[in-house]
Order: C-alpha cells, then sequence, then structure tokens
C-alpha cells in the first residue's frame, strides 16, 4: 500500500538553508502577492456590482498553485474547479484578461462570455476552472492520458478539493489513471471546509493522501500554508510521473479566509479560527519571514515587489472596467467547432 508523508517547514530542521533559492523564493514571493492582491480586488469589484455570478477566492491558499507551478514545464497542463483565478494568474495568465473576464468584458479570456468559473488559455497550458464538482479530475484524467498516448512527457495537474474528494467519477478517473500509468498529479486542496461542511463530517477519512492506495497510487500530505514545502512535494510527483511511473496524489492541507463563495458569510466557523490561522499559518508572510530571516531581504526590497504588484492589479481593474461588452453577435460565436 502507498504509504503518506507529511511534509513541513519542520523537516527542514532549524538553522539549515531552505531547499530553494533566493531568487525562485521572491519569485514565490511575488506571485502568491500577485494572486492575494488580486483577489483582493475582485472581492471589492464584486461588492460594487461589476463581477455577477458566483465568485469564488483563493486567499489563503495561494501557497498551493504556486508551489506546484514552480517544478512544471512548457507543455504541462493544468485544470481545476471554479475557485480558479489563481490558478490562471500562476500559469502565466494576464490579469488584464482574467480580470476582464470576471467582469464580462470583451478583453476577456472567454470574451466575456465565461465569467469566473470558465476561461481557458491552452497557450498557458490552462485548461479551466469548471462549475461541476469533481468533473475537472476525470478531464484532467483525459489531459493526462493523451499525454501518455503522444508519448510527449508531459504532465497534467488536477486540482479538486476535499469536498470534491469523494465523489465517483474521482475514484474512476484513478483507477483509469492507475491502470495505464498516467502522468496526472492529483492535487486535493483540502481547506477543510466544503459549501458549508467541515471535512470532519463530510469525509470518513482523516487522510485524503490514502484516497489512491486501493490502486498503488503513492500519496502525501503536504502542509499547504508553505510554498517551500508545497514546492518539495510537487517535484517529487513531477519526477514520479515523468519517470512514467503513474499517477501521484497530493493532499495539500491549506485554508481559505473567505466564504466559500461572495454570497457565503462563512458562519459556520469563528472569526477567531480565521483570524488565528492568518496570524501563525499565512504563506505569504512565512515566505517573507524566510525571505528577511535567511537571505537578508531588506524591506525596501519587499515593497518594491508590492508596488508593482499593487501596478498590475489597478491596472488589471481599471482595463476591465474600460473594456465594452462583448456585442450581440458573441452569442453565436465559440459554440461549434467545424471540421474538415
Amino acid at each position: 500500500m502507498a504509504q503518506a508523508t507529511e511534509t513541513t517547514s519542520k523537516r527542514r530542521g532549524k538553522g539549515k538553508e531552505p531547499p530553494i533559492a533566493r531568487d525562485d523564493l521572491l519569485k514565490a514571493y511575488r506571485d502568491m502577492l500577485l494572486i492575494r492582491r488580486f483577489e483582493e480586488k475582485a472581492g471589492q469589484l464584486y461588492g460594487m456590482g461589476l463581477i455577477g455570478g458566483f465568485c469564488h477566492l483563493y486567499i489563503g491558499q495561494e501557497a498551493v498553485v504556486v508551489g506546484v507551478q514552480m517544478c512544471l514545464k512548457s507543455g504541462d497542463e493544468v485544470i481545476t474547479s471554479y475557485r480558479d483565478h489563481g490558478h490562471m494568474l500562476a500559469t502565466g495568465m494576464e490579469a488584464r484578461g482574467v480580470m476582464a473576464e470576471l467582469t464580462g468584458r470583451i478583453g476577456g479570456y472567454s470574451k466575456g462570455k465565461g465569467g469566473s468559473m470558465h476561461m481557458f488559455s491552452r497557450e498557458k497550458g490552462f485548461y479551466g476552472g469548471h462549475g461541476i464538482v469533481g468533473a475537472q479530475v476525470s478531464l484532467g484524467t483525459g489531459l493526462a492520458f493523451a499525454n501518455w498516448y503522444r508519448e510527449d512527457g508531459a504532465i497534467a495537474v488536477t486540482y479538486f478539493g476535499e469536498g470534491a474528494s469523494n465523489q465517483g467519477q474521482v475514484y474512476e478517473s484513478m483507477n483509469l489513471a492507475a491502470l495505464f500509468k498516467l502522468p496526472c498529479i492529483y492535487v486535493i486542496e483540502n481547506n477543510k471546509y466544503g459549501m458549508g461542511t467541515s471535512v470532519e463530517r463530510a469525509s470518513a477519512s482523516r487522510d485524503l493522501s490514502q484516497n489512491g492506495a486501493a490502486w498503488g497510487i503513492p500519496g502525501e500530505q503536504v502542509n499547504g500554508m508553505d510554498v517551500v514545502a508545497v514546492r518539495e512535494a510537487a517535484e517529487r510527483a513531477a519526477a514520479y510521473c515523468r519517470a512514467n511511473k503513474g499517477p501521484y496524489l497530493l493532499e495539500m492541507k491549506t485554508y481559505r479566509y473567505r466564504g466559500h463563495s461572495m454570497s457565503d458569510p462563512a458562519k459556520y466557523r469563528t472569526r477567531e479560527e480565521v483570524q488565528k490561522m492568518r496570524e501563525t499559518s499565512d504563506c505569504i508572510e512565512t515566505a517573507r519571514k524566510l525571505l528577511v530571516d535567511q537571505f537578508a531581504a531588506t524591506e525596501a526590497e519587499l515593497k518594491v515587489i508590492d508596488d508593482d504588484v499593487k501596478a498590475i492589479v489597478q491596472d488589471a481593474a481599471d482595463f476591465a472596467q474600460q473594456s465594452p461588452e462583448p456585442p450581440e453577435s458573441e452569442l453565436w460565436t465559440d459554440v461549434l467547432v467545424e471540421t474538415k
């Protein structure tokens, strides 16, 4: 049976330099900060009525997608659920295009027709956020199958939440992936709460990294609030897949600060619980402290990054509001693909 391990910052030991270069950590810090500030601005625009429909923010979970993305190569693919803005930005999609899509403008990645949950970029290897719980897992397995069939060496990273982890199609996908030894990394973003239910009330398993054990899929529990720990685990998973050994499962133990969506008041947990996580485990503050303590990063150096990120996000918000809404003719485009 596959054995689970837990990857945390504690494993590195006191006084030891973390297994990450200074420039890599600076980039990770910037990428996490960009996602955080972008999501905060998206929340503001939603409150102003400029973003309609559903909107699920990624605030608190930034280390997961940033750490995993650091291990991917050109040609690899990413697919996720509806909490997807962070994944888009991490894959290199432009903040302008993402924000314009959120506001339903023609300058968005799906020309304003997809909104928060449905935008794609084949150029960046991002195959969408998907609104049906667990649906992206079978699609991500299909991406891995295509890579296996083409023998192109690429891997597919499939993200889903702990709420989706017990869906039947998830287990069917894992069975197929193990059977064909598909190059797929399954990433469970366990942020502790589904729509409004604690994972402890919804899952009999207390170790979701073992959900693939029946098919011999190795799994790890990872401190998803530590970008270095995430990268370490993702490197092992990617190496396993690239060696044609089959799929790998990572359970990222993370936390979302906001409600399930913008319409969720999150009354199923206390403010004290959220505040404690912010104060003791915030991924951005953890990276910032590491940069200052072990890499001698200065406040001035970090402020330059912060100012740059704020400028990008403000530019994205301005662009989104200035971009026109799609014309009615767009109702008839991107509906059918004709082949000859």
